[in-house]
């Protein structure tokens, strides 16, 4: 595809890319009461020509391209909803909204691709197959929107997938790709130890569920360093610890939370088990009972290997050599891999950080500021995918199309 076309269209759209985004982050909604975001977005896409708009559950949206000839079936996909987080960037578009922020991007993801939308809606005669726009409700929160939106329907026929994520980490220009497994399976669990409470002069006459579960947290590191291979990558995370309300008192019971990490989906199996052998032999080494609930989260999203390719080629071409970084897996989970495990998909990082501009916060902090230069990158490679995967610029149906917007 021409680049300086595709170039010539990105900017006819990019200030109103900007636009749409900073309204999505004055009025950020959390997972599954996306209303007014699902409205603002359906909305707008009516607005663009020859796309069949509908909305395949309460708060997501769905748009169908459907060209002129048949051919593949493409889909993209941006999550909208935003997270339970103080903003504190001082932004002239901060959030309106107390206590939730878009700090994860998902405000650009939803401002880029519709963004591609409303340049690809003109091509329709140029289209061979189907674009098909999925803006997903629910990304944060287990068991997420992208298997609700598959229970819909929405990836009937489709035949690859890609989606994008916004990083800070990355500088402004540059692409990260990952073959294979791109984030990890990411579980949560839950432990309770009952114990005997007493006073804290009187250890002796307790079971204490301190000193249990201090026990437990210490053993199932074992698992990580001694059941493993260290090349599998786990990752054993106890992040919550709570009991006992005063100094003297020895508690009867505690609770322990965390996370689990890990990428090889063999071993995943096994992880519970593991664990459940651990907690269960210290408690009762120590006559203590324990409740023990774990539950499977996000799996690892799987990077179709042609379609990444196909990806880094067109990047390669289309923003050069330079902007192309090969990334390891990282240990986030994401709800993108409901895709990934029914169609080829590929889960491409697009580069938002600038230390210049000050935009080198992570993802999920109060201070998150992303380079809105980014945006104008993400349409562009939106296009480009089209242009790879169903456009055909020499085709005579399309001709007139390509016409209207070379001369737009």
């Amino acid at each position: 595809m021409n680049g300086k076309m595709v170039n010539k269209w990105v900017n006819s759209v990019k200030d109103e890319v900007i636009q749409w985004r900073r309204h999505l982050h004055q009025y950020p909604e959390l997972s599954y009461h996306e209303e007014k975001t699902s409205q603002f977005v359906y909305d707008l896409l009516c607005s663009f020509e020859n796309l069949e708009v509908s909305r395949p559950t309460k708060t997501s949206v769905m748009a169908r391209l459907i060209g002129s000839q048949p051919g593949q079936v493409l889909a993209f996909r941006a999550d909208m909803d935003a997270l339970p987080i103080t903003e504190e960037t001082n932004l002239d578009f901060a959030s309106r909204i107390p206590g939730v922020m878009h700090a994860c991007g998902h405000d650009g993801h939803t401002a880029m691709l519709l963004g591609a939308a409303k340049i690809l809606s003109r091509l329709k005669d140029s289209v061979q197959g189907e674009i098909r726009f999925l803006f997903q409700h629910a990304e944060e929160v287990h068991p997420g929107g992208a298997k609700e939106m598959i229970q819909a329907g929405v990836l009937e026929g489709v035949d690859q997938i890609i989606g994008v994520h916004l990083m800070p980490h990355i500088p402004v220009g540059k692409m990260g790709f990952t073959y294979g497994p791109a984030t990890a399976y990411s579980d949560r669990f839950d432990i309770k130890i009952q114990g005997r409470g007493g006073h804290g002069s009187e250890p002796h006459k307790t079971i204490d569920p301190i000193a249990v579960g201090s026990q437990i947290i210490t053993n199932l590191q074992h698992i990580v360093s001694r059941n493993t291979d260290p090349m599998d990558q786990l990752v054993i995370s106890v992040t919550k610890f709570h009991g006992g309300d005063a100094y003297n008192v020895i508690p009867d019971t505690v609770s322990l939370g965390g996370t689990v990490r890990i990428f090889n989906p063999e071993l995943h199996g096994q992880v519970r088990g593991w664990m459940e052998r651990v907690i269960k032999g210290v408690a009762e080494a120590h006559s203590a009972q324990y409740e023990f609930d774990y539950r499977y989260g996000y799996k690892s999203v799987l990077n179709d290997e042609r379609i990444t390719k196909i990806m880094e080629d067109t990047v390669s071409e289309s923003f050069g050599k330079d902007a192309v970084q090969l990334v390891p897996p990282m240990m986030g989970g994401e709800d993108f891999s409901a895709y990934s495990h029914e169609v080829p998909a590929s889960f491409i990082l697009v580069g938002a950080g600038n230390v210049n501009k000050g935009t080198n916060y992570p993802l999920h902090h109060p201070r998150l500021i992303l380079d809105e230069d980014a945006l104008e990158n993400g349409v562009r490679l939106f296009v480009h995918a089209a242009g790879k995967f169903v456009l055909q610029e020499t085709n005579h149906e399309g001709a007139k199309e390509w016409a209207i917007m070379r001369s737009s």
